[in-house]
């Protein structure tokens, strides 16, 4: 029996409903993981599995928010991820100002099929629906074009055969049973560890990982605190940076996306430790869950 696999990026602005259309994509169904460092080319945010298919979703963080740009290289982690997609969906909303040109010269580079999703039609009429289904069809020529209301579950479906009907035939990227028995801890873990792979570049993230020692859930906070591993004190003092400097930079980053994960308020902290070679210690490796 033939399988399909294939990862579908997921690009537009912060409001243009992205995590709505993910959740309507994705339903109960939805596995939340992120890739290990190896693997950076996408930030996974849902799995979709069926006996005979499955879906990668992956958001391209920073796409088309420029203030949000740590560095000209998450940029490149953005173009990667389009050209690592097989199917691109564009998410934009029924009102945006037609002030999308920087995502559109990435979208005319690529060779994968690209569907734009008009979302929030419903806070529309239809003469305004079809003169930007004419826009999109004039200035992008995608393969396909839909008018979605992913709040109320409009035109999904349609969506989502679109994405069976261009998914390649793929064995699947992650093991089908093995998707949900990540941990909360497991991603905060990782974001964190992302930020540091985005803001310190090549001389540091190799050396570094992330072991939350602390996940405490109150009524209306989490407080996480977390060490990062080094093997050096030198890179120590470049983590932390002048006066706390870089260190803050991280956990703050950080935060922001584990209070978007997590739907709630956070209180992190990060502590720097020095394991002198870490990397070369078996009862370190185990700890730190790296199979051998």
């Amino acid at each position: 029996m033939s399988h399909n696999a294939g990862f579908v990026s997921i690009i537009g602005k912060p409001n243009a409903g992205k995590s709505t259309l993910m959740n309507a994509l994705v339903g109960e169904k939805m596995s939340i993981v992120t890739p290990k460092a190896q693997t950076t080319r996408h930030r996974i945010i849902g799995i979709v599995n069926e006996p005979d298919y499955q879906i990668v979703f992956s958001d391209t963080p920073g796409v088309i928010k420029p203030n949000y740009t740590l560095q000209a290289s998450m940029m490149n982690f953005v173009q990667g991820s389009l050209i690592d997609a097989d199917i691109i969906l564009l998410v934009t909303d029924i009102h945006e100002k037609y002030d999308e040109s920087d995502v559109i010269a990435k979208l005319q580079k690529t060779a994968s099929p690209v569907a734009v999703l008009i979302n929030k039609i419903d806070q529309s009429d239809e003469a305004e629906v079809k003169n930007k289904m004419q826009y999109w069809e004039d200035t992008l020529h995608p393969q396909a074009i839909f008018a979605v209301s992913a709040l109320h579950g409009h035109n999904i479906q349609a969506v989502m055969q679109f994405i069976l009907d261009h998914l390649p035939e793929h064995p699947p990227y992650y093991e089908k049973d093995a998707l949900t028995d990540k941990s909360e801890r497991f991603f905060v873990s990782e974001i964190i560890r992302e930020k540091v792979f985005k803001l310190y570049e090549k001389e540091i993230p190799y050396s570094t990982e992330v072991v939350i020692t602390s996940f405490k859930e109150e009524q209306t906070i989490t407080r996480i605190s977390a060490e990062i591993i080094v093997e050096r004190d030198s890179q120590k003092n470049i983590l932390i940076g002048k006066g706390g400097s870089m260190i803050k930079k991280v956990g703050t980053y950080a935060r922001q996306d584990i209070e978007e994960f997590l739907q709630q308020k956070v209180f992190l902290e990060l502590f720097v430790k020095v394991i002198p070679d870490w990397r070369k210690k078996d009862n370190y490796l185990k700890r730190f869950g790296y199979e051998h």
